[in-house]
């Protein structure tokens, strides 16, 4: 039997590169805050179901404490990172870290880790006591939410850049073959795409009061399409690389949704607060997600073809590119997802109505007049709304994805 004895010249870590193998070199940290920024929007899509479907929940109802445990795990690793760096971490770990207040170390995506934790466990009691105070909260943007939605989207997009630095960095670990070192860059940046998709899932979420199925007729529907989503897709397109990275995003955030909605109707609910207007026995969920996907492969293809245009020429293409292929493919979606009854399933989900809205109400599988716009001249002027919008919302896009593609700490 051969015998072997260590190089006693070859420190621990050099020799200890079994679980660094694994994690192809990449920080615990990553993957924990990106399974975190995963967790929290589950948890936010599930306590709107059980908004919409119980009713009566508390400060350590199931779906809050999915949020909870997202986001105090990612503001506690992060932080843990900031103490560790800061005074026991060396010159090189240092040197790749954001130094503030002239003590600590952190890189930048774990700050917006710890401050979007810590604004999500100040909205807690804030969030308990609205609820004693004015009684059920059917609204997104409340004051406790929004003191949540920015503390979660701040965590998301924490957990987004942390991937991008490592990614940007282009390091060769030393324990990892060149193979391995390819993979580690793949997983980079697949990972990367995760959270950039779960960042458009949040964003589209917070939007769901304006931009719900039964507005899909309005114009204004179209116009804060415009505004944000260009800005979020492009910037993470960009900033990815990939060809195709606008498409990928845009197809994980509906995935994602997917399976999160899908899964939930799976399991039964009834509503514990009066009155009932709609009795249901499963849990109600926010319906299909927006086909994104669809100007994502548009920006996708111009971005492509007009690479060698001046940043302010390529928004102008892609926010008009974005806003004609959205409003082509998004408006005859909603006929379909609001009035068809083939849309009333458990995939696109547009039998779903709150326990708290009349069963058979007469908007429920139809568009009202006063769900509509009307008229060439008011869809005139949405459309150079929309376009002028969608431009700005390019070229803010292109900027912060030129910064992002720089990120290196």
């Amino acid at each position: 039997m051969e015998s072997t004895t260590l190089n006693p010249n070859i420190s621990l870590e050099q020799t200890d590169t079994s679980t660094k193998s694994v994690l192809l070199g990449i920080p615990l940290q990553i993957y924990v805050v990106a399974i975190c920024s995963a967790l929290v929007i589950i948890g936010v899509q599930w306590d709107i179901a059980w908004h919409m479907s119980i009713g009566r929940d508390g400060l350590f109802s199931a779906p809050h404490n999915a949020i909870y445990l997202g986001a105090v795990v990612a503001g506690i690793i992060s932080g843990y990172q900031v103490l560790k760096t800061s005074f026991w971490g060396t010159p090189a770990e240092k040197g790749k870290m954001v130094n503030f207040w002239g003590i600590f170390y952190s890189s930048l995506g774990g700050m917006f880790c710890i401050w979007g934790g810590f604004a999500a466990a100040t909205s807690a009691p804030f969030d308990d006591w609205w609820h004693g105070a004015y009684g059920l909260d059917v609204k997104i943007f409340s004051p406790p939410h929004s003191v949540l939605g920015l503390g979660l989207i701040a965590i998301q997009i924490g957990a987004m850049i942390s991937v991008l630095s490592v990614l940007n960095r282009q390091e060769k670990i030393s324990y990892l073959s060149d193979l391995q070192n390819v993979n580690r860059n793949n997983r980079l940046r697949n990972i990367f795409m995760f959270t950039a998709g779960l960042v458009v899932f949040t964003v589209g979420t917070y939007l769901t009061e304006f931009m719900g199925r039964w507005n899909m007729h309005r114009a204004s529907f179209y116009e804060i399409g415009s505004a944000i989503f260009p800005m979020f897709i492009i910037a993470f397109a960009r900033a990815s690389k990939i060809k195709w990275g606008a498409t990928i995003i845009t197809a994980t955030y509906m995935t994602v949704m997917i399976c999160i909605n899908v899964t939930l109707r799976q399991f039964p609910a009834e509503p514990l607060l009066a009155p009932v207007a709609n009795y249901i026995t499963f849990f109600q969920t926010t319906a299909f997600p927006l086909l994104l996907v669809f100007p994502a492969m548009v920006i996708d293809f111009l971005r492509d073809k007009f690479t060698s245009k001046n940043d302010w020429i390529l928004a102008v293409i892609l926010g008009i590119g974005f806003f004609v292929t959205f409003l082509v493919i998004q408006y005859p979606a909603g006929t379909f997802l609001k009035e068809s009854p083939l849309a009333r399933n458990w995939f696109f989900q547009s039998d779903s109505m709150p326990y708290f809205n009349p069963a058979n109400a007469e908007w429920r599988y139809k568009f009202m007049d006063w769900q509509e716009t009307h008229g060439f001249n008011n869809w005139a002027i949405a459309a150079l709304i929309s376009t002028g919008l969608g431009i700005l919302s390019a070229r803010i896009g292109l900027l912060w994805g030129n910064w992002m593609k720089r990120v290196q700490r």
